[in-house]
């Protein structure tokens, strides 16, 4: 079934994705090969938002393409993929909401970035913003798929 609107389900993929925590996050890399690796991706409505090394090769890799593919899947029978665009958010600002947001967020969901990093104004720390285009929670029990595309106005 394709929802045509976000807000269809928005319920559902947040409940999963918040329960799931981590995801696997694949990227392109300057080969055009495939790297995928454990991402801890928190999202408020249709934005996802990842703390990251801001000069890793992940960086290096989103210069290269700006596509990423997010598969959520600690419950096999309930995966969550998300195929987004995904860019740098290194405004003060948005850094330090970030920071706000996981420290908030109660665990696992939340942690503190302050054990890794020394302050939202650290150098080395990045935040990705990710911004979907298509959205699939699939129901293995139902053989049901529910999928959201972005509109393409």
């Amino acid at each position: 079934m394709a929802a045509q609107q976000f807000l269809e389900i928005e319920s559902e993929f947040i409940q999963r994705v918040h329960t799931m925590v981590w995801a696997n996050l694949a990227t392109l890399d300057s080969n055009n090969r495939i790297r995928s690796r454990v991402m801890h991706p928190i999202w408020e409505g249709s934005t996802g938002w990842i703390g990251s090394r801001r000069h890793s090769l992940k960086a290096k890799h989103l210069a290269q393409s700006p596509y990423v593919s997010i598969a959520y899947i600690a419950n096999v029978a309930n995966p969550v993929y998300a195929d987004c665009t995904a860019e740098w958010a290194d405004g003060v600002a948005d850094k330090e909401h970030v920071w706000n947001l996981y420290r908030e967020a109660p665990a696992p969901l939340g942690f503190d970035y302050g054990t890794i990093f020394g302050s939202p104004a650290d150098p080395e720390f990045g935040v990705i913003k990710l911004t979907p285009w298509r959205i699939e929670l699939f129901d293995i029990n139902k053989e049901k798929r529910r999928v959201w595309r972005k509109s393409l106005e």
